[in-house]
């Protein structure tokens, strides 16, 4: 049956993730960066100020009384929670395993542009929310398809195909990288660093090189429970666990990773250099003619870039449209840094870990060769990287990274339990939304006893299959973000006197401009 999942499974991602889906995501990265001025780098300063230069203000980190809304420093906490996960090390790992060095430069275009993708999605998100039968705001994909595309003459019945497909592929993506992909990483790095030989000598099923054993089924319970204890409160409880972890998670794993790049910086400039030219002359090992060499490179640097950071994915926006903020673009601009935190600094800092550690010379990857040093996977490559510095005679930098990976994995299941119960209200009502928690919650167990490499693939594949109808909503929208950026940059910036543009909803936009004052 596996074998059988693994075909067909293998058929699909081979669709959704060649040349056509590739073109669509970067390409729509590009126009909304045209279309908005190159706002990631002609604003940069406006953006920077307005989110993490803004994490003092009160209206920024306050906790909100309104049902179903969270502020906008949770907003970002909990998108960053379901973004910050395996793709941040075992993603980048597996990228640089398959494409090289050079994968991680194409991580960092699709991230570039990724930066507006993202500010998109978020401005359409909240531009279109909507509160829900219990008063909560409800926004994501599946609205600006139903009522933005589906508002074009002639697309209503297109509209409403493609939010109904978005929501089915959101709630799929939400077994496969909210669920099954992150759990498979936690049980492979806890079971590696923490091994307790009376459970892992007790084997469940052998598949290939690959034994799942009584450790992993144990671990997958544990992770069960936890996930069902936090997921089962809602978005609030989500959030105010979200808003603890992911600030502390994020600053440690880039502090260890410094500090081994620092002791390692004889290694950094030629890190760099292999990065760069790899990108456009890989290394004979990645195999096949140069054409198909360089396509590997930069479908491995894309592909594991959009699993790190989900822009175009269309997901982060159904937590970003619940923050208290009033301005589309006040969102988006969230969004941007989300982009730019997940990818520019904690997938380079991973990348950063595993190309200086030693790799010039061996270590746990050889920059030259290609080759990972017998022992490690993509999965715990990064931890042996940590343990070179970091071993104190116990593995300590091994035991850490399976921390890191933990908390970075878990964080991300329970940000993508939202984005599946909001894909399941729009489908079925938000009165029955227990029900997919409680799948979403199951799923895990099977994350714990798949194989790493079919967890993976199947991750890839439901994120491709979510991404497309997402794009084609954000490209036939374009001049509504242009439209809302350009009013926002006239009131905010230029200091014209114009009247905002906030909400679809005559209702929701007056009611919004009644309090637009107080986010000033």
């Amino acid at each position: 049956m596996l074998d059988k999942i693994t075909e067909i499974n293998g058929s699909i991602n081979s669709v959704v993730w060649g040349m056509p889906g590739l073109v669509l995501l970067i390409g729509t990265g590009i126009l909304m960066t045209f279309v908005t001025k190159w706002f990631q780098v002609s604003h940069i300063g406006h953006w920077w100020k307005n989110t993490i230069g803004s994490i003092f203000k009160k209206n920024v980190v306050g906790h909100r009384k309104e049902k179903g809304t969270i502020s906008p420093f949770q907003a970002l906490c909990t998108a960053l929670a379901a973004t910050v996960g395996t793709g941040n090390i075992a993603g980048v790992a597996s990228a640089i395993c398959i494409g090289g060095a050079g994968a991680v430069f194409w991580m960092w275009v699709a991230a570039f542009f990724g930066m507006m993708t993202n500010y998109s999605e978020n401005v359409l998100g909240m531009y279109f929310r909507r509160k829900n039968q219990f008063g909560e705001w409800s926004g994501g994909a599946m609205y600006y398809l139903q009522d933005g595309l589906g508002g074009k003459k002639g697309c209503k019945w297109i509209g409403r195909i493609l939010a109904v497909l978005f929501s089915i592929f959101t709630m799929l993506a939400a077994f496969g990288i909210g669920s099954m992909g992150q759990v498979n990483k936690i049980v492979a790095n806890v079971v590696s660093a923490f091994d307790i030989k009376a459970l892992s000598d007790v084997a469940l099923y052998t598949s290939g090189d690959t034994t799942v054993t009584m450790y992993h089924l144990v671990i997958g319970v544990v992770v069960m429970a936890l996930t069902a204890a936090i997921t089962l409160g809602g978005l609030k409880r989500i959030a105010n666990v979200a808003e603890k972890i992911v600030p502390v998670m994020v600053v440690l794993f880039v502090v260890g990773s410094i500090a081994i790049i620092g002791v390692n910086y004889a290694n950094i400039l030629p890190a760099f250099k292999a990065i760069f030219v790899n990108a456009f002359c890989p290394e004979a090992f990645v195999g096949g003619g140069v054409g198909v060499v360089i396509s590997k490179v930069v479908t491995q640097g894309f592909k594991r870039g959009v699993f790190s950071n989900e822009a175009g994915l269309g997901s982060s926006v159904m937590v970003h449209s619940n923050s208290s903020v009033k301005e589309p673009v006040k969102q988006g601009m969230w969004g941007i840094f989300e982009v730019f935190a997940d990818t520019m600094i904690v997938c380079t800092m991973t990348a950063l870990v595993v190309l200086t550690s030693g790799g010039l010379d061996g270590g746990v990857f050889n920059v030259l060769t290609g080759e990972v040093a017998k022992g490690y996977t993509d999965a715990t490559l990064v931890g042996g990287a940590f343990n070179q510095l970091f071993d104190f005679g116990i593995g300590f930098g091994e035991k850490f990274v399976a921390v890191a990976m933990f908390l970075f994995a878990f964080t991300t299941v329970l940000g993508w339990s939202h984005y599946g119960s909001k894909a399941w209200e729009y489908l079925f009502g938000a009165k029955t939304v227990v029900i997919f928690k409680i799948i979403h919650v199951i799923t895990v167990i099977f994350g714990a006893i798949l194989t790493s490499s079919l967890a993976w693939d199947i991750s890839d594949t439901f994120n491709g299959l979510m991404m497309i109808p997402n794009l084609i909503g954000v490209v036939v929208l374009f001049p509504l973000v242009m439209k809302i950026t350009k009013n926002y940059v006239d009131r905010k910036i230029k200091k014209k006197d114009e009247k905002p543009v906030l909400s679809y909803d005559p209702e929701i936009q007056a009611e919004h401009e009644a309090t637009l004052s107080e986010e000033d």
